[in-house]
């Protein structure tokens, strides 16, 4: 295990230094009431809704949504395990293109969770894998209660085309995005800034993209408090009204 944990930009921790520089007591005290609010919510009751294939049977919309996108075997079902404190909430596979639907779990009374479909490789027959696509395409262009997509990108490789395809999909949609990097762990630490730096540099002129980035490792824990925090204040300040 590393000895620091990396948050992501200018406030990735560098080795040695015990931590980021501390902001003003007032700036403090709101963040550690926001990771607070985040480890209640995502510490309480999620469920299993629904897993879909068809668009058709999208479920009607009861809370806001916030959906999990990426590369196959990014490790998007071993992030929302680890953001739950659940093992098998969400089913993973070292094999590319296991999770084959979209499925829905609804945390507390406050939000729903939407792991997608591996985009990219798939071990699948073409057909199937396009439908997929499209799947994902109509549900992130038309879904009214979608509030924010965290895109998930592995950070031992960085963006790949199909990343920048599923990019520009959401900004023409004006779907709300923001880049997590999962596997962090498994990167050098003298390497992690200058990863963080090239994504960060790829995301400017992007009108939908969130200009915070943040690193995560969902086996070291790296990243979560600050996922949770996040998704808790949207879920806090957003309405279907």
């Amino acid at each position: 295990m590393a000895d620091h944990a990396p948050h992501g930009g200018e406030d990735l921790i560098a080795p040695g230094t015990g931590g980021p520089a501390p902001g003003n007591a007032e700036d403090e005290a709101a963040r550690v009431l926001s990771e607070e609010r985040g480890r209640k919510l995502f510490a309480g009751p999620c469920t299993f809704m629904l897993g879909v294939t068809k668009e058709a049977y999208l479920p009607e919309a009861a809370l806001i949504e916030v959906a999990f996108a990426g590369r196959s075997n990014v490790g998007k079902s071993s992030l929302i395990n680890a953001l739950t404190n659940r093992k098998g909430l969400a089913r993973t596979s070292n094999t590319p293109g296991r999770t084959q639907e979209i499925n829905f779990f609804r945390l507390g009374d406050s939000l729903v969770l939407v792991d997608l479909p591996g985009y990219g490789f798939a071990q699948a027959p073409k057909g199937q894998v396009d439908a997929w696509t499209d799947l994902i395409e109509r549900y992130l262009k038309g879904r009214q209660p979608l509030r924010r997509v965290c895109l998930l990108i592995d950070g031992r490789h960085g963006l790949k085309a199909s990343d920048r395809d599923a990019m520009t999909l959401m900004d023409r949609s004006a779907v709300s995005y923001q880049v997590v990097l999962t596997k962090m762990d498994k990167i050098l630490t003298a390497e992690r800034q200058p990863m963080i730096d090239k994504v960060a540099a790829e995301l400017k002129g992007r009108p939908a993209a969130h200009p915070h980035i943040i690193a995560s490792s969902a086996a070291e824990g790296w990243g979560l408090p600050e996922i949770r925090s996040g998704l808790s204040d949207l879920a806090a300040d957003a309405s279907l009204g």
